[in-house]
Formats: structure tokens, sequence, C-alpha cells
């Protein structure tokens, strides 16, 4: 059986596969291409990320097509229930990536309190000649420590992000409209674990309490924080979003930077992706990631064992 991996698989994944004797494509094909390359190829099997579209049309004009795997956690860029309704199998690999989502989302809120992306950006424009004045502007940093995070959204990615927060000593709240009650367990590397009750709020009295704010919620049709979210949020509020683009509205982000109501930001996925809107690339309050949660060696070898597992259960 031939799959196509069109944006690219771990060479993990490529091993366990081709040791059941499936052949692995690696070409990346254009969209507009793809229809005819995987009727010419006679695909079995069609891997993506976020790059490439997998809707109804391309389903139905590819009968050789049994199954559609994603490479991460959200598939929005896929006709799910369509696929399934036509009798495909839909697979994706939900937690391979939490560990490191959650590590970049620490990665921004570390650089935002020492605001280090902006004397990344002046140190090498100026630390030479006004190096004191540079100390000066930066000299009032915050710790993470004690702080509270809250948490919007407590999938598997939410909680991996805690279970960080929890290990730098801050306090966690969380909200999610499908989960009531939570625990998580924190494993330490001498097998020691440590249980931990997270207290579960509601999104009003997150936004109210919380001292830095991080969005791990799906792709939605409206935005989960907007004008309304914004007002009822600290004044000095750090926000990270790494969830997915058009979750929040980017433009009353900017206005409440501008205002004062949010000191820190970070943003790691984009509304108008791959083409971020300038307001937020020249901003310089706001600490920018090309959309690398999941971009991690070790989460790349995870997501490749993980989906060829999958496939060699499903078809092999």
């Amino acid at each position: 059986m031939k799959v196509l991996a069109n944006d690219g698989i771990a060479q993990s994944g490529i091993d366990a596969l081709e040791a059941k004797g499936f052949e692995v494509i690696t070409t990346t094909v254009a969209q507009n291409q793809l229809e005819n390359y995987i009727n010419t190829n006679n695909i079995d099997a069609l891997l993506v990320r976020s790059a490439t579209q997998v809707r109804a049309e391309l389903i139905d004009a590819c009968p050789s097509i049994k199954l559609i795997g994603r490479g991460g956690v959200g598939m929005d860029n896929i006709d799910v229930d369509y696929a399934r309704e036509q009798g495909l199998h839909v697979i994706n690999t939900p937690s391979a990536s939490s560990h490191s989502v959650a590590e970049l989302v620490f990665g921004h809120l570390f650089g935002m309190v020492r605001f280090l992306p902006d004397a990344n950006r002046n140190m090498p424009l100026d630390g030479d000649s006004k190096f004191k004045e540079l100390k000066k502007s930066y000299a009032k940093g915050k710790e993470l420590k004690g702080k509270t995070i809250g948490v919007l959204g407590f999938g598997r990615i939410g909680q991996a992000t805690a279970k960080v927060a929890l290990g730098v000593g801050m306090k966690v709240i969380a909200f999610d409209p499908f989960i009531e009650n939570a625990t998580i367990t924190l494993d330490f590397h001498d097998k020691q674990t440590i249980d931990f009750d997270i207290e579960m709020v509601s999104k009003e009295e997150l936004l109210k309490q919380s001292d830095f704010i991080t969005l791990h919620v799906p792709a939605q049709e409206e935005f989960v924080i907007g004008k309304p979210e914004y007002d009822l949020m600290k004044d000095g509020v750090g926000l990270v979003h790494a969830a997915r683009g058009g979750v929040i509205n980017e433009v009353e982000l900017v206005n409440a930077i501008e205002s004062g109501k949010v000191a820190y930001a970070a943003i790691d996925t984009f509304e108008n992706e791959p083409t971020p809107a300038v307001q937020l690339l020249m901003n310089n309050r706001i600490s920018l990631s090309p959309h690398i949660g999941a971009a991690t060696t070790e989460a790349q070898d995870r997501i490749g064992t993980e989906l060829a597992s999958q496939i060699i259960d499903l078809l092999g």
C-alpha cells in the first residue's frame, strides 16, 4: 500500500511503515495538483498536517483513498464527518505534541515577563551605545512563581500546560465546558508522582482572576476572546495564544495592548496564516512565533510513530 505524507513525516514513522511493507512517499504535492497525483499513483493513505486541505471534493475525486491522517491535534483542515460517512478512516495524534506546545507557551511566558523579545530586537541595534538605557527599560520584570494562570480549554494540551505551570510554582485555574472536575498527575524523572486537583471555574471567573491566560481550544465559528472578554480581564494581564487561528480577535488584542489592559501577549497561531496581520508583526509588545507549537524533534518522532501504528492496525 502507498502512503503519501504530503506535509512530511518523521523518519520514525517512515521506518515503522516500511518495515510492514508500506511504500511511503514524502513528495510535497501542491494543493491544486493533489487530486491528479493521488489518482495517478493510486495512493491508499494521505497524511497531512495543517498545510494541506482535505475537503469533500478531494475525497470524492480520489476513490483509492482509504485513510486520512493528521499529524497533530486539530483537524479543521479535513472534512472529517464527510470522510467517515464515505467509509474512510480518519486518524490524528492528539497527545503526541501536547508537552511541546506546553513548553512553547512557557517559552513565551518567560520571555514576555522579562521583556526578552523586545530586548533581543534592541540589543543588536543599541546594546553597545545605550546599554544603561536598555538595562533601565527592562528592569521591571516579573516572576511567574505565585501568579495565577488560567487555562482556557483543559484537554490534553491544556493539562500539559498546567503541569508545567505547577512545576514553576503557579496557581492553576481552568475552564472547559466539557470538564467539571480534573486531577492531573505530575511525573518526575525519579519515578515520583504527585496528583493535583485543578480548580475548575467559569469562563468569566477565569478571565477575572487570572494574571496570565493561555488558550487551548479548537477552532470555532466565533471568537473565544473578543472585546467583552478583554474587558473582563485584569489590567496588565498576560495572554498566550497557541491554539487555532481565529480563536482570538486580533484587532481587539492590539487595542487592549494599547490601552494597557493587556501588558503581555504572545501568538503562535494567526487568523490569516501564512500572512499574519502587519499590526501584530510590528508590535514590540507581542512575542511571536510562526505556528511551531508541535515543532520539536521529540514531538515529530512521537507523531510519526503514532501515525504509523494506527495505519498498520487499520490497513496492514
